[in-house]
């Protein structure tokens, strides 16, 4: 019983820290003379008070499920992937280049042909920090950090010249953006809401990486080098390759992030010179939601779901309770350090018990003959 009160504690963790962040949030709300009963209810109206709501969730929750996927396969070899927010943007270019070169195919051939190129270039783009970091040592978090400036610059670049919408480029203020894509191309809605049929892609694809990681030889190699890479490659487990596989998968759920925000929302590819002017940030934020949802494929969805709520329902608090925009930063800032916090604070909690365990099926007998401490040596 007392196992399974643990496990029940340490899965509800997060859901305690997001609790915490709230009632940082509601101290931060009441200096600002604001009532926090009427800023939290218009979060929740915001984000499921009705059919249009729910939906807006659920389309802001897919891109950081797809790059949540990525993350757990990332984090299960023991990788750190920052990239994300790079890797969309190169998924979302040549998505948006296929779409704007093949016009005379069919929608539906076109649509598989650009999530093809979004995943490829996604995994291109992490492939490199993946074959950086195994066959040369180089940090991940700093190969896959700059990954994301060059992604930046480059889409700057072919925005404002080669792939600009013609329209734009006669003006003198020219909108950094593409054509727009074709009617045929974009993915089917659930009329009459914005919610498109990348949501149950991502869905499918979650219960696949469960698949992959725990029911198959790939899986088990990759969370074996994860664990341990010395006894994996004394096991014959080849480990520079599983670390490149890893960061190439997590870049590839990435970059088809990308490629459904630009078929399924934007309908072209468009920035404001940032990289969060394109991916909404759901680069980083998908790493918050897997840790969330506990580096698990499955925990990934709601915990996606939770994070899209918590951003869409943050703009009508703002609009209803007239708020500073800097507090709705504040807020998700908060939510963010308090889920990974507890991360670090499960993991304490699982090595206490591990130790308590050993202590109990091993206890310290009698005669046994322990090595002498520094201080007795010391005295003698």
């Amino acid at each position: 019983m007392r196992s399974r009160l643990n496990s029940l504690f340490d899965a509800l963790m997060p859901v305690f820290a997001t609790l915490a962040a709230l009632a940082v949030g509601t101290v931060m709300l009441l200096i600002l003379r604001v009532n926090p009963g009427e800023a939290y209810g218009a979060l929740w109206e915001g984000a499921f008070g009705s059919t249009n709501a729910v939906a807006e969730t659920l389309v802001k929750a897919t891109p950081l499920l797809l790059v949540g996927l990525g993350i757990c396969i990332a984090f299960r070899a023991s990788v750190i992937n920052i990239g994300g927010e790079g890797q969309m943007i190169i998924g979302g270019i040549l998505a948006t280049q296929v779409g704007l070169t093949f016009t005379d195919l069919p929608g539906w051939v076109v649509i598989i042909m650009a999530m093809f190129a979004g995943f490829l270039g996604g995994a291109i783009w992490g492939g490199i920090p993946g074959f950086l970091k195994a066959y040369f040592r180089v940090n991940e978090i700093l190969s896959t950090v700059m990954m994301n400036a060059i992604a930046v610059q480059l889409m700057n670049f072919l925005l404002r010249g080669p792939m600009i919408d013609p329209a734009q480029a006669e003006k003198a203020s020219k909108i950094p953006q593409t054509a727009r894509l074709l009617e045929a191309f974009r993915l089917p809605r659930l009329a009459p809401t914005r919610l498109h049929i990348g949501f149950l892609i991502a869905l499918g694809l979650a219960i696949i990486v469960y698949v992959l990681l725990w029911r198959t030889t790939l899986g088990y190699r990759i969370r074996a080098v994860g664990q341990n890479p010395h006894a994996s490659r004394y096991g014959g487990i080849r480990v520079r390759r599983r670390i490149v596989t890893a960061l190439l998968l997590s870049g590839a759920f990435a970059g088809l992030a990308g490629a459904i925000q630009v078929y399924g929302v934007n309908y072209r590819m468009i920035t404001d010179g940032s990289a969060s002017g394109f991916t909404g940030a759901a680069g980083f934020n998908g790493i918050v939601a897997a840790l969330f949802g506990q580096l698990h494929p499955i925990g990934t969805i709601p915990a996606s779901i939770f994070f899209g709520a918590l951003l869409v329902g943050a703009n009508k608090m703002q609009r209803v309770v007239q708020i500073p925009s800097a507090l709705i930063t504040a807020l998700n800032g908060l939510v963010v350090v308090f889920v990974v916090s507890s991360e670090f604070w499960r993991k304490q909690r699982q090595r206490q018990r591990l130790s308590d365990n050993n202590k109990e099926e091993n206890p310290p007998q009698d005669g046994d003959i322990s090595a002498p401490s520094a201080e007795e040596v010391l005295t003698s």
